[in-house]
């Protein structure tokens, strides 16, 4: 009776800091901290608390039985230059009820980054790309959503996660149905396309990954945009307004 009383599971770390070295500003980054409950009970965590909000945490939500294993990943968005040292802090039910995770590194001009890739780092790299560089909607009225879905293909080594879009209209919008893209496999992006100015146009979508080599990749939607015809819906015919046909 006395052992269960004082049974409680403990959470041992494989490391407590992780170096990522150099990151290229503004694209994401991420690490899984591994641990393993050595104690007698299971284990729960109640929550994982990250020094700043460019650090997004995630963790093992369930119970960790003895002997099991779990992890905490730290996914990390620099939009400033220079090194940076973040704390996570997990709260557990364990023997060891507060602990301390640590990610350092030092972020860089992309440019600079990539010019600093040894071979071996952009051979381990994921890397993306397109099997479609541009999508024509044809005509389309100003207001009118367009959806199309493009293709990424993950031809490196490790697991490719696409981070983000960007536009110069910032009429376009993204989802991504393959968060996880793995080596050798395809994902799918879903662009959604609202215009606002009138004619034929052509806009430049930069996709974003976590490909050190090629970060960034360029995708054009084209449209023949066309006066809204909403506003002209209703027709005088004989005195009498009728629906626009």
């Amino acid at each position: 009776m006395a052992n269960r009383l004082y049974a409680q599971g403990t959470l041992k770390f494989e490391k407590e800091t992780h170096e990522f070295g150099k990151i290229a500003q503004g694209v994401p980054v991420s690490y899984e901290f591994k641990f393993k409950n050595t104690g007698n009970a299971p284990v729960v965590i109640s929550n994982v608390q990250a020094s700043c909000g460019c650090t997004t945490p995630e963790w093992t939500n369930t119970p960790v039985l003895p002997g099991k294993s779990g992890f905490i990943k730290a996914s990390y968005n620099a939009a400033a230059m220079g090194a940076f040292n973040k704390s996570i802090t997990v709260t557990s039910n364990g023997t060891n009820s507060t602990q301390v995770l640590y990610i350092k590194g030092t972020v860089v001009d992309k440019a600079e980054l990539k010019a600093s890739l040894t071979p071996e780092q952009k051979a381990l790299s994921p890397r993306a790309t397109l099997t479609n560089a541009a999508h024509n909607f044809g005509k389309l009225e100003s207001g009118q959503k367009a959806v199309t879905k493009v293709t990424v293909k993950n031809t490196g080594k490790k697991e490719l996660t696409i981070d983000g879009i960007q536009s110069a209209c910032n009429c376009v919008t993204y989802k991504s149905l393959t968060p996880k893209i793995k080596p050798g496999s395809e994902g799918i992006v879903e662009l959604t396309y609202i215009p606002r100015v009138l004619g034929d146009q052509t806009e430049i979508v930069k996709i974003s990954s976590n490909d050190i080599v090629s970060p960034e990749l360029s995708f054009n939607l084209k449209a023949k945009v066309v006066q809204s015809l909403s506003a002209q819906s209703v027709l005088k015919e004989n005195s009498a307004a009728v629906p626009f046909k």
